[in-house]
Parts: structure tokens; sequence; C-alpha cells
């Protein structure tokens, strides 16, 4: 696949905006190895092989297990993950996925269970930013270096 363009170069205010973006998650209340979890989701959902491999890279960094990471494709079938992480990978597909779900009432209350109020939001920002990542890197065709 040869990439389109590099986007960094072609609109850098655009760009500068989305990195903003991605740094204010960082530093919100979901905590570094859930958020690395919802990237890889989202990035599977959108078929973003750049993004997947990147957040698997920093999953691993930060700790994460190959064995979990395997398993994030198919986390409604294992139990490897906790309540609080199936509640935010379910929030994740929902959001992702909004065109075909239009975000369910009891996918919304399963993520209430586990997150306040504040921090839904902050989920959701996550979601709509790994989104928005995922939709540049495929539309311009960046693949993961080897």
């Amino acid at each position: 696949m040869t990439v389109r363009l590099d986007y960094y170069s072609a609109s850098p205010k655009a760009m500068k905006a989305m990195i903003a973006m991605e740094a204010l998650t960082r530093d919100l209340s979901i905590e570094p190895a859930l958020l690395n979890l919802i990237k890889i989701r989202a990035s599977q959902l959108n078929g973003c092989a750049f993004c997947t491999d990147m957040h698997s890279v920093d999953a691993r960094r930060i700790g994460e297990t190959d064995r979990r990471l395997y398993a994030i494709v198919v986390w409604r079938d294992s139990g490897f993950f906790s309540p609080r992480e199936r509640a935010a990978l379910a929030w994740t597909e929902a959001v992702t996925l909004l065109a075909q779900s239009h975000v369910p009432d009891d996918v919304y209350a399963l993520a209430r269970e586990q997150f306040g109020e504040g921090e839904l939001v902050d989920l959701t920002m996550a979601i709509s930013a790994i989104n928005s990542w995922n939709r540049l890197a495929v539309s311009f065709r960046q693949t993961p270096s080897s």
C-alpha cells in the first residue's frame, strides 16, 4: 500500500489541534493501560493497521501481556478483562460504530456502572480522538513501519 500524502506537512495547523486533543486525553481520568485497550479496539474496528500496531507496542511498553492483546478482538469471549475494561470496550465499540449502534441504552448502563459521569465523558473523548486518528491514517494509507 502506498502512502497517499503526509498529513502532518499538508496541514500543520490541523495536526497541531489533533496533537493537542491527543495530549489532553492522556491527562484525563482514564488510566493509561485502559486507554491503550480502547485505542487498539477502535483501531481494529476501523481497520487501522498503523494505530493498532502503535498502541499494541505502547501497551506492551507499560506491561500489557501478549495474551490479553491477542484477546482484545474477542474480549466478550475471554475472561481476561475486568468489568471496568469490559464496559470500556463495549462503550468503545458502540461509540466507534455509532451509525450502526446509536449507542444502546444497555451499553450506556453498563458503562455507568463502571465510570462516573466525568470519566465517561473522558473515555468518550479518548474514543473520539482515536477514531479521528484512524480516519487520517486509513484515508491517507499510513502503514506500520517494519
